[in-house]
């Protein structure tokens, strides 16, 4: 088995991709105007679908803007130079820059539809060794 993607189900695909395509700087790819996806550069796949898209698994079998107990990570570079770079634009900064007890230096902040973001940036050699490329 294969984890390939996250799929955020949204009320205005146009502006979650938006705010995503901006926050990350990877570009989307648009199957429909309601399915989009965008890629990273470590080969993850961020899929952002509308409502209309519910249906063709389970109608309401998913809801908009209703997520409280899943985060999407993102390994970032540097932490608080992102941080920096996102003040002003993300509106909804859940935490500044922290360092975690697991050795992540973590930026905690919501998307539009209230969704927990987390970029992270390993910071002791524990897990700058579990992310090494």
């Amino acid at each position: 088995m294969e984890f390939v993607s996250i799929r955020i189900i949204t009320g205005d695909v146009a502006r979650l991709v938006d705010f995503y395509e901006r926050a990350t700087g990877a570009r989307a790819s648009w199957a429909t105007e309601d399915f989009a996806e965008l890629r990273t550069a470590g080969g993850a796949t961020l899929a952002i679908a509308g409502t209309r898209t519910v249906p063709l698994f389970a109608p309401g079998s998913a809801r908009p803007a209703d997520n409280h107990s899943v985060i999407t990570e993102f390994l970032v570079d540097d932490v608080d130079r992102v941080h920096r770079n996102l003040t002003g634009f993300v509106t909804d900064f859940v935490n500044e820059p922290t360092t975690m007890p697991w050795g992540n230096r973590s930026l905690l902040f919501r998307d539009p539809d209230g969704n927990l973001v987390n970029f992270f940036t390993p910071v002791t050699p524990a897990a700058v060794a579990k992310f090494a490329r």
